[in-house]
């Protein structure tokens, strides 16, 4: 809770294996907290939250350390192309999705956001190899809920909600606008 901007108030050890922790932390800083406490827990805790009142800024919240998965043109997701871009971050479409330039299709494995092509299709060729008829395995990918979508979502990014789906884009859609952008951003 501390990367929240929470504060801790009390905490009770009743000798029963429970604890019980009594913090202050601003409403924002609980966005994405309850899948994250789930997990922490084993799913044995039990969060509750009150309105305490309204309190100065504690300043900016602690986002993630990863960038983005950014789609770079529209199409249909291929799993070629998936198997080639598991190993750059977890992904978030499944094959045979929608997808436009600018959408966000996964988590980079490292702090910058990355264009790239999920639409990439194999080549096909007469020539048949021994290893081409292996079958590679492709990791599901994860769905995000509304409150995790929100969680995730940096300044320069927005959430599309519709009655089927949640998606995260990029408020600028076009990789070359977003580029100038970091361009004058830098300078």
């Amino acid at each position: 809770m501390a990367t929240r901007k929470g504060r801790m108030e009390t905490m009770t050890n009743h000798g029963s294996g429970w604890i019980r922790m009594e913090w202050i932390v601003p409403s924002r800083g609980l966005i994405g907290f309850r899948t994250e406490f789930l997990t922490q827990t084993r799913g044995t805790g039990i969060a509750h939250s009150i309105f305490e009142g309204h309190e100065p800024w504690f300043g900016e919240l602690r986002t993630r350390n990863n960038g983005s998965l950014v789609a770079d043109r529209s199409g249909v997701v291929t799993p070629f192309a998936m198997i080639n871009l598991q190993e750059r971050g977890v992904l978030f479409v499944e094959p045979t999705t929608e997808v436009y330039e600018g959408m966000i299709v996964g988590e980079n494995s490292r702090a910058d956001d990355m264009d790239v092509n999920i639409t990439k299709e194999k080549k096909l060729t007469n020539m048949r190899a021994a290893s081409s008829d292996t079958t590679e395995n492709l990791v599901p990918p994860r769905k995000l809920s509304l409150e995790q979508s929100l969680e995730f979502c940096r300044d320069d990014e927005c959430i599309e909600v519709t009655p089927q789906t949640v998606r995260i884009r990029k408020v600028i859609l076009e990789a070359q606008v977003r580029g100038r952008m970091r361009g004058r951003a830098k300078g």
